[in-house]
C-alpha cells in the first residue's frame, strides 16, 4: 500500500432511513481510515437526503485498505442513532490517483439503507530514494 495524502469530499446522501419518527433526522458522518477519525458537521433537519460538501484529509500509510463512513442521527438528550455504514475500498484511488463522484451503498445489518455520494483523491508521498544516490556524469562509482 502506498503512503501519502487521501482527500475525501463528502458530498451528500439520499434514501437514508429516517430514524426520527416525528421529525426529520439530523444526520452526520464519522469517517475512519485506520486509526484516524474525522467527523462531519450535522445536517440539521435535512432528514433522509442530507448534503454536506465537506472535505477531509487523511495521512495514509502502510495497511490502509478501506475508508469506513458511519452515518448517525444526532439526537439531543439520547444516544445518537446509527443510520448505517458504507465501506469504501481504497485500491482504486491508489491505482488511479482519484475516483470522481461515486455512490456507495449504506448498509445496516446486511440490508440496504440508502446511499452516500463522495469523491476521493490520493497524492502519493514524494520518494526520496533518488536523491541519496550520487552519480558522476552518468557513471556510478
Amino acid at each position: 500500500m502506498p503512503s501519502g495524502t487521501l482527500e475525501v469530499v463528502l458530498i451528500s446522501a439520499k434514501g437514508l432511513e429516517n430514524t426520527d419518527y416525528l421529525c426529520n433526522m439530523d444526520p452526520y458522518a464519522v469517517l475512519t481510515c485506520r486509526t484516524q477519525e474525522k467527523k462531519s458537521s450535522v445536517a440539521a433537519g435535512k432528514g433522509s437526503d442530507p448534503e454536506w460538501n465537506e472535505s477531509f484529509v487523511f495521512t495514509v500509510s502502510e495497511g490502509a485498505s478501506e475508508l469506513v463512513i458511519k452515518l448517525l442521527d444526532s439526537d439531543a438528550g439520547t444516544e445518537d442513532d446509527v443510520v448505517g455504514v458504507a465501506t469504501i475500498p481504497l485500491e482504486p484511488v491508489f491505482e488511479g490517483g482519484s475516483v470522481p463522484e461515486a455512490v456507495y451503498n449504506v448498509v445496516k445489518d446486511e440490508e440496504y439503507y440508502g446511499e452516500i455520494k463522495l469523491s476521493l483523491s490520493f497524492r502519493p508521498e514524494e520518494s526520496r530514494s533518488g536523491e541519496e544516490e550520487e552519480t558522476y556524469g552518468g557513471w556510478n562509482q
